[in-house]
């Protein structure tokens, strides 16, 4: 089978980006199933174990696939009438009365739900690539892992939750001490360490030093990488119950509150979760093998001239706050 992988970002990443980790990780597993890959992405992009064809956004996608292709995995939103089989991955979140293309996977079952669907398939990480955790070395410290700019993902509710016990520290991965982009934010306390976007090698050190992730979103989070991969070494998730969150993170896991204080008492309590346990869990559920298997199940259906969904999915209610409720109490 010949899959095409489209994207409008480049690869391979080289610090966070989920949705290029995601789409690497499916190639390499494809191409190790015997299947041929290509990668629609732009310019400056190479893979070592697949074709590559340069993204031409001025150009129609029909134009750019290759007639060879069986099917295409479109990770971007196609504005056309696609003459392949393919699939629309939904990655993010829309807030209107948008119909989406009736071939469209959500990456969780409640993101998947939220638009009255039940197609979708977890994200999964080639755990090789994030070699061994050391589950029984001293942590000491908690982190925080996204875009602090991005006021949904709430680092200030991170903050609060930490600063609310009698002597915890965080790591901010993904955020500064002074940052002009929230209006003005300065984070005084010495119990919280700011490192900017890290990535690579740094990124992965600094989750293996992590008692846990302070993860209190304000939106309906669709997947959550940060949080997998936070489990995979052995860091359980005190966070919000929104999104896919009590979906994903399990009582045996992690803590999901919407109060800052019942946080701050799970986080002091952290020793109660079993590393092994989380480590195990993100290994075993959120593999690049088990994406990959799913993924071939909706290829298939759809090259048999099936669609995913019974009709085009929409978002069943739009939210109206902004921000949904965190209590810093």
């Amino acid at each position: 089978m010949h899959v095409v992988i489209v994207h409008n970002s480049k690869i391979p990443v080289l610090k966070y980006g989920g949705i290029e980790r995601v789409i690497w990780y499916l190639g390499k597993v494809l191409k190790q199933r015997g299947h041929k890959v290509s990668f629609l992405v732009p310019k400056d992009s190479s893979c070592s174990f697949g074709n590559v064809i340069i993204y031409d956004s001025k150009k129609q996608f029909n134009e750019q696939i290759p007639s060879s292709a069986d099917v295409v995995h479109f990770n971007m939103l196609p504005r056309e009438k696609i003459d392949k089989p393919y699939i629309f991955t939904m990655h993010g979140n829309v807030d209107d009365n948008t119909l989406l293309d009736i071939n469209t996977v959500f990456v969780s079952q409640n993101h998947a739900a939220r638009f009255g669907s039940s197609s979708y398939v977890y994200n999964g990480m080639d755990w090789d690539d994030y070699g061994q955790p050391d589950l029984n070395n001293e942590r000491s410290r908690f982190h925080f892992l996204g875009d602090a700019s991005w006021r949904i993902k709430n680092v200030k509710g991170a903050i609060q939750s930490i600063l609310r016990t009698p002597n915890e520290e965080l790591m901010v991965l993904g955020g500064k001490r002074l940052n002009f982009r929230m209006g003005f934010r300065f984070t005084p306390s010495k119990r919280i360490h700011f490192y900017g976007m890290v990535g690579g090698e740094k990124k992965l050190s600094l989750l293996n030093t992590s008692k846990g992730l302070v993860f209190p979103v304000r939106w309906h989070e669709p997947f959550g990488i940060a949080i997998t991969e936070s489990l995979y070494f052995g860091c359980p998730v005190f966070g919000t119950p929104y999104g896919s969150l009590p979906e994903i993170v399990q009582s045996d896991v992690g803590f999901l509150s919407t109060h800052a204080g019942e946080l701050a008492n799970a986080i002091v309590n952290s020793n109660a979760y079993s590393r092994k346990r989380c480590y195990e869990y993100a290994r075993d559920v959120f593999n690049a093998e088990k994406m990959t298997d799913a993924y071939l199940l909706k290829y298939e259906k759809v090259m048999n001239g099936e669609t995913l969904n019974e009709k085009p999915p929409q978002l069943l209610k739009i939210q109206e706050e902004k921000f949904l409720p965190w209590f810093s109490s």
